[in-house]
């Protein structure tokens, strides 16, 4: 308790609230944050309702140094706010008293809305909605709630008790759910249409991207974010292990797979360190953590008969190239070198899953995400979708955002 007194007692109230600005969700911090140096959670939380439902999970795994506290006028001469230590806080505080979200406008008219997928943008989606007398359903195609917020991030991030807490505040504003319901398989888009006003698809996109180099193939070679979701872990007890990539999902593999008895785990990153897109707390931690980084080095093959064995790098230097907004790695000649290795983990990314969405006979961009237009509607008429599917910025604020957006959108167009 006094330690988060201390913690909001630093802010420095700004008028200009840059922290706000650099929150994907437009929080009001310095609000909230001054209700908690007075003691006042429940108006604390209150305030922090007005823009989002997931306090809890959002303090504790939001990239905060890229977003509010990156913004945080106290951290150009010193540490900025903890914020996210604030939020959570708050949050937790909310579920420990059964604290009210604040009151929003009501429809007067009957909506029936459901809504496929419960990650950060279908239970946001929900909530909202919800809020302001729809009648809301959600499909889940697993037993539990929190698509990739338990299904993606580890447990030593984001505790599931405290997931199932912060789900349940949500549900507990008269939302509907039915699990194991999945698209293409059990649940038919179609059938669904004919239920209900409209539809927000939010099914994320967790196919781990391939690097398109040799032996991606053999036996041992992982996607990140399949490993995460589905947690089908290979023994790696006294092995090596190479993860590639930079962010948030890099990271929580390489720990993850740390603490289930790696002997070696090294992130191979083609950029420099400060260049990471993955939190520096994160990265700190896996240092902690005895995780070894090679950066400015590219995997370009992957070796092994019945599995694999080692691979070849190359070191990399960073050159600013015509119409770049920053430094690109290039492979520097001559510099290849082997790794041996017993297992490797590709975490550089991921898209949609394609055999689901194809059944959807929805339109998709050029970079093969569903292509929606400014009100978040999809080339089928009231059927919407926000999130990973749609190639927002993958961070739980910004897939809670689009669920927000999208709920007021599909409210405009109904009522």
């Amino acid at each position: 308790m006094e330690n988060i007194k201390e913690k909001a007692d630093y802010c420095l109230g700004c008028k200009v609230k840059p922290c706000k600005k650099g929150c994907p969700l437009d929080n009001d911090i310095t609000d909230f944050i001054k209700c908690t140096k007075e003691n006042n959670y429940e108006e604390a939380y209150k305030i922090a309702t007005q823009t989002s439902v997931l306090q809890s999970v959002c303090g504790r795994i939001c990239p905060h140094m890229s977003q509010c506290e990156g913004s945080c006028i106290r951290g150009i001469k010193s540490s900025p706010v903890c914020i996210g230590d604030i939020e959570a806080f708050i949050g937790d505080k909310a579920i420990e008293n059964h604290y009210a979200m604040c009151d929003i406008p009501q429809i007067n008219k009957k909506i029936n809305v459901a809504i496929i997928g419960s990650g950060p943008a279908g239970l946001t989606c929900a909530a909202f909605l919800a809020r302001r007398g729809v009648n809301v359903t959600i499909y889940e195609k697993y037993e539990k709630l929190g698509g990739i917020l338990r299904h993606g991030i580890p447990e030593f991030r984001l505790p599931e008790d405290i997931l199932d807490k912060n789900i349940n505040l949500i549900l507990n504003l008269g939302i509907e759910v039915k699990t194991n319901k999945e698209l293409g398989k059990n649940l038919n888009l179609k059938e669904l249409k004919n239920s209900y006003d409209a539809i927000f698809i939010a099914i994320g996109a967790n196919i781990s991207w391939k690097m398109q180099i040799p032996g991606e193939d053999i036996n041992g070679v992982y996607g990140g974010n399949e490993l995460l979701e589905k947690a089908n872990h290979p023994d790696y007890t006294g092995k090596t292990v190479i993860v590639s990539g930079g962010g948030n999902v890099a990271m929580d593999c390489a720990r993850t797979v740390k603490r289930l008895g790696a002997k070696s785990v090294k992130v191979v990153y083609r950029r420099a360190e400060e260049q990471m897109p993955a939190e520096k707390k994160e990265i700190e931690d896996a240092k902690k953590e005895g995780i070894e980084f090679l950066f400015q080095n590219n995997i370009l093959q992957i070796y092994g008969n019945n599995k694999v064995e080692e691979i070849e790098c190359i070191k990399t230097e960073l050159v600013k190239k015509e119409g770049d907004s920053r430094l690109s790695p290039v492979n520097i000649e001559g510099s290849n070198y082997k790794i041996k290795a017993d297992y490797v983990i590709m975490a550089i990314g991921s898209t949609v899953e394609k055999e689901v969405v194809d059944k959807l006979n929805l339109e998709f961009n050029q970079k093969g995400y569903i292509k929606v237009d400014e009100n978040f509607e999809t080339s089928e008429q009231n059927v919407f979708a926000g999130g990973d599917l749609i190639g927002t910025k993958a961070t739980v604020a910004w897939a809670a955002k689009n669920g927000r957006e999208a709920a007021k959108k599909i409210i405009e167009k109904l009522c």
